[in-house]
């Protein structure tokens, strides 16, 4: 059984008055954060733990880590959090029992050996040491386990167990060696916001003042989270894992002069993850029907104790790890442990400053704490000492969920994603729980077209359309799948004819009042258009890194709306209100606006006919925008197009949305009309060679590394502009580039090694089939001497090495004639 520990001092000490930071929760994860903020330098930092240190899900965790993650940055991060427990240590003088026994990650199928393919590849550019190992040698370094059931295994040197009880007391006492404090049985009763930011943080032991307060509450989060008018999507998940009695092999093993300490592993089938504990071994699974623990919020009294174990549960998961590991079936079971902890909807953590609400920070959700609460620590005290992190955390950045989030949909989603711990995601798999959180007036006119729909900020919208409902269905697959085809001709409509494609999911922002110009110019890095015009702008960090790239568009001298990534909508609010000026209007207003995009040659000619407005080129030129009427109802007309065909946007209120779409329809029959969804977009703007926001546009870049330093306006002063002028002048490490990729049936589908010579040189960012010029294209990072025109390089596609050449223009009618014609 896991052991729980105590720390008397802890409770004795008065609390002080006023902090610079209170983080509430003494988890791994606020332990780290803790330890973090005073190892640079912010020692006035406190943190409340309710009971003891650990308690709720830190204390009966199973303690395996490892370092493979879905996203290349949390990877880094667990790498990094690995890595940081020998310092803790050390510092702290209290050990963390850490076994570096490395690790491997088991393939029984096909699909699974193509996964760990996918997985290796990005090891090879991110420098993790990963390497292949055959069924054989997977015996030989774990003699329990019968190689008859595999393809083979992916090897991590780095991967291993510790004490979870011990790891968290070491970041809690090396927090306190660097100057910070921590008060354990003082648990947070009320949360107050003061006129000027700050929060009074209320204790049966006093109040404190907190200049910023972080919710690490775990189990708690979503009753701390309510305190300050949060309503948290995150849901606790009960949790088995069993640990057998002693196993004569590992006792034998274990004995001196024996061959030591057996590796971790998971098998990706069984659903099992593994590891030895003493002279047992520890086994865990997620059940293919997951629990949702106290759905109603967690009591407070709850503490250090466990759930009533139920094997039925995960009886076929067992089963079949008994027959994978054969001395674990014939082991007795020692201890049952079905434990609560915390998932988020997407089974990342959700971390960071909390749009709309100032000075309120969370990190929670983090189901992984043991490997990744060093980097949450990291990253949570550069964000709030420096103003950003180091890399690139949108995978774990609170704002990839908006209002729509709620609680019942976070129980939905935090269920599915809890079941599908170790169910194969293949690339453009959409996932079937929690959908309709969130639609169009036109959702079920386009599923009667055979929408084959995903979901995007908990919004509905088209994919790819089928030959009707009955057609509408994916079949998965690393490969290019059944959509293919389909995608193809709503493409050659775009390029022939004219498409209509749904834009509701785009973000808008609106900018009014005096000084709006002004305030967006210190803001934006690019050049401010004149009223009734378009201008596409970066947006930068105080580091000169990408924030943002937006479309501005100026409807009149102080008043302005920014279009942009749907995905950033929050993200980039949270960003405005940070320094909004007072007398300024700000909002995001992307739900207030629908609408849809024509494009294609005969664009122009349908628009014409639902419009009493001269259209013509002259009349409405290239990057134009103004208030007008189409299809009888008032909108917001653009010329503008991310298809590289003439085209054109057109956004309404939403109650307007079905009567356009009619309009739309009626007036394009006879031109060759046809919708289209965002697969055929995003095969259009990859011949283009345009970047899309999370994909090649993040903050782990700069302007000039991602081609967008010539929308700058380098002449005036703007948010990063020293930072931006300093890169500029140093020359670019890295550049983006497009490259066409010699291969059939397989296109990319992002974070694949690019390589030269054998050596990896850089990353895939995004890729896909370009359907117009009838090739395989893909985007990504190099570094910059590889990245002239005609270089030739090699990508990694499910371990086959593609040649692939740099483009020094855009596949596809490199000069824009077709969209400014």
């Amino acid at each position: 059984m896991p052991e729980i520990q105590t720390d008397d001092t802890a409770a004795a000490k008065a609390l002080p008055s006023h902090a610079r930071v209170v983080v509430i929760g003494g988890g791994v994860v606020g332990c780290s954060i803790l330890f973090h903020l005073a190892k640079f330098g912010w020692k006035d930092a406190v943190l409340l733990e309710r009971d003891e240190l650990t308690s709720g899900s830190s204390w009966h965790a199973a303690g395996q880590i490892h370092t493979i993650s879905s996203d290349p940055n949390i990877s880094r991060l667990q790498s990094y959090t690995i890595d940081l427990y020998r310092e803790i240590e050390e510092t702290s003088g209290h050990s963390v029992g850490l076994h570096i026994t490395g690790g491997f990650y088991l393939a029984s199928t096909k699909d699974w050996y193509d996964y760990l393919k996918r997985e290796r590849s990005k090891a090879r550019y991110m420098g993790l040491h990963q390497e292949f190992i055959s069924p054989r040698e997977v015996a030989e370094r774990h003699p329990l386990i019968d190689p008859r059931h595999y393809h083979a295994a992916l090897w991590d040197d780095q991967d291993g167990d510790l004490d979870p009880s011990g790891a968290t007391y070491a970041f809690a006492k090396s927090a306190r060696h660097h100057g910070a404090q921590y008060f354990t049985h003082t648990p947070v009763t009320a949360l107050a916001q003061r006129p000027d930011g700050s929060w009074d943080v209320t204790t049966p032991r006093g109040t404190i003042n907190a200049e910023q307060i972080v919710n690490c509450g775990g189990l708690w989060a979503r009753e701390v989270g309510r305190m300050a008018g949060l309503a948290l999507p995150v849901q606790p998940m009960e949790h088995h894992y069993l640990i057998t009695e002693p196993i004569p092999e590992i006792a034998e093993r274990m004995a001196a002069g024996g061959a030591g300490r057996l590796p971790a592993g998971i098998d990706y089938e069984a659903n099992i993850y593994f590891r030895q504990e003493r002279q047992g071994m520890l086994l865990g699974t997620y059940e293919p029907r997951g629990t949702p623990w106290k759905v109603e919020g967690t009591p407070w009294e709850f503490g250090h104790e466990l759930l009533p174990p139920d094997l039925d549960r995960v009886a076929d998961r067992l089963e079949m790890s008994f027959e994978r590991i054969p001395a674990v079936g014939n082991a007795g079971i020692k201890d049952i442990i079905n434990g609560p902890f915390t998932f988020g909807p997407d089974g990342n953590p959700m971390i960071g400053p909390v749009p709309g609400i100032r000075n309120c920070w969370v990190a929670v959700g983090v189901m992984a704490g043991f490997c990744q609460g060093g980097g949450v620590g990291l990253t949570m005290a550069e964000w709030m000492i420096d103003g950003e992190p180091s890399i690139d955390v949108w995978a774990m950045d609170v704002a990839r969920f908006g209002e729509f989030a709620t609680p019942d949909w976070g129980t939905v989603k935090s269920t599915e994603n809890y079941e599908r711990r170790f169910v194969m995601t293949f690339p453009n798999e959409t996932l079937p729980k929690g959908r309709l959180q969130k639609t169009t007036a036109l959702y079920d006119r386009l599923v009667a077209k055979g929408a084959v729909m995903g979901q995007g900020f908990g919004l509905e919208h088209a994919l790819w359309f089928a030959d009707g409902p009955a057609d509408a269905h994916e079949e998965p697959s690393f490969e290019r799948n059944r959509s293919h085809g389909y995608v193809a001709r709503e493409v050659q409509a775009v390029q022939e004819a004219v498409g209509v494609i749904e834009i509701a999911n785009f973000a808008k922002h609106e900018v009014r009042g005096p000084g709006a110009r002004a305030w967006l110019g210190r803001v934006l890095a690019g050049r401010l258009p004149k009223p009734g015009r378009l201008a596409l702008t970066p947006m930068l960090t105080p580091k000169g890194r990408l924030c943002g790239d937006l479309t501005v568009g100026c409807l009149g001298e102080e008043h302005f709306m920014l279009f942009g990534s749907g995905a950033m909508q929050e993200a980039h609010r949270r960003r405005f209100e940070a320094d909004l000026p007072a007398g300024l209007a700000y909002a995001n207003v992307s739900d207030d606006w629908h609408g849809l995009a024509l494009s294609g040659p005969r664009s122009r000619d349908l628009l014409a006919r639902l419009t009493r407005e001269d259209v013509s080129g002259p009349a409405l030129g290239f990057r134009d925008l103004r208030r007008s009427v189409v299809g009888g109802v008032p909108v917001l007309l653009a010329r503008i197009s991310f298809s590289g065909e003439l085209g054109y946007e057109i956004y309404c209120r939403p109650h307007y949305l079905l009567r356009l779409a009619e309009a739309v329809e009626a007036a394009g029959a006879n031109l060759g009309l046809r919708w289209y969804g965002a697969r055929a977009l995003m095969s259009m703007r990859l011949e283009k060679g345009w970047g899309a926001w999370t994909l090649e546009f993040r903050p782990d870049f700069d302007a000039v590394e991602s081609g967008l330093a010539a929308f700058i306006d380098w002449d005036r002063d703007f948010t990063g502009r020293a930072a931006a002028l300093a890169a500029r002048a140093a020359g670019p490490r890295q550049r983006l580039v497009t490259m066409a990729i010699d291969v059939e049936g397989i296109d990319v589908s992002g974070d694949e090694a690019i390589l030269k010579d054998g050596r990896a040189v850089g990353h895939v960012s995004s890729g896909g089939y370009g359907h117009r010029v009838r090739r395989s294209l893909a985007m990504g990072y190099v570094g910059a001497q590889h990245a002239a025109p005609g270089t030739r390089l090699e990508v990694e596609i499910l371990g086959r090495f593609c040649p692939a050449e740099v483009l020094g223009a855009a596949a596809y009618d490199p000069g824009g004639a077709r969209m400014r014609g």
